[in-house]
């Protein structure tokens, strides 16, 4: 089975978990396309939610599907939040932000107590570190918090976009910074944020509820509760 099917069904698992009458938090990436599109099709059929989209592209899949949207200027508290992760370790401690939206990710994640993280079976790992931390800085002076990450042990690579540097909805710059392993991830998320002219960091630490993970062989989907 290829990752396309393994992230729909596993999106698709997700959905289930949404009840009429919910405030919903849309997170960003491949896997939630799925989660969206299927989504859109309850919402077809009469399911009535809102949801809160945590990028641009999200909202513009929302709006594709027919999802009713609001934001926090109506609503303090989400029902439940479903996203993606780029890696999530056995501890529930997740990385964020290959997709460039971590912030408005983890502000969103922040807002319920039913955060529900949806993967593909290559996604999870023993140790965090594989994949590229994601750290959002301010464009100004970004060349001065970059030295001071690499400070705490890592190399980092400011991300480049299609039309030169990339800029996340919010206008900030994303450095992707390798690790190799990150063994105290709550550790090096206090130390990266202590950093002036870091916005957030693609830890998400001690956020999440539940894991859904789809595994090819067996085919299946297994549920982690934390």
């Amino acid at each position: 089975m290829n990752q396309d099917k393994l992230k729909e069904q596993v999106a698709h698992e997700a959905v289930n978990d949404i009840q009429d009458g919910m405030i919903v938090g849309l997170g960003t990436g491949s896997t939630m396309y799925y989660a969206i599109q299927r989504l859109g099709e309850r919402v077809k059929d009469g399911l009535n939610i809102k949801g809160i989209p945590t990028s641009e592209q999200t909202a513009k899949w929302a709006q594709q599907y027919g999802i009713p949207l609001t934001d926090f200027s109506e609503v303090s508290h989400l029902d439940i939040v479903i996203d993606g992760a780029d890696e999530i370790d056995s501890n529930f401690q997740l990385i964020k932000g290959g997709g460039g939206a971590l912030l408005r990710e983890k502000i969103v994640a922040n807002a319920t107590d039913q955060f529900i993280v949806i993967v593909d079976e290559s996604k999870y790992v023993k140790t965090l570190g594989k994949f590229k931390l994601p750290v959002e800085v301010i464009p100004f002076g970004w060349e001065v918090a970059a030295r001071e990450i690499e400070a705490l042990g890592c190399d980092t690579t400011l991300r480049v976009g299609k039309d030169g540097t990339f800029l996340t909805d919010n206008g900030h710059y994303i450095l992707d910074c390798d690790f190799k392993e990150i063994h105290n991830p709550e550790k090096l998320n206090r130390d990266l944020i202590s950093i002036i002219g870091v916005v957030e960091t693609g830890l998400f630490i001690n956020m999440v509820q539940k894991v859904l993970i789809s595994y090819s062989n067996p085919e299946k989907i297994i549920a982690l509760n934390n």
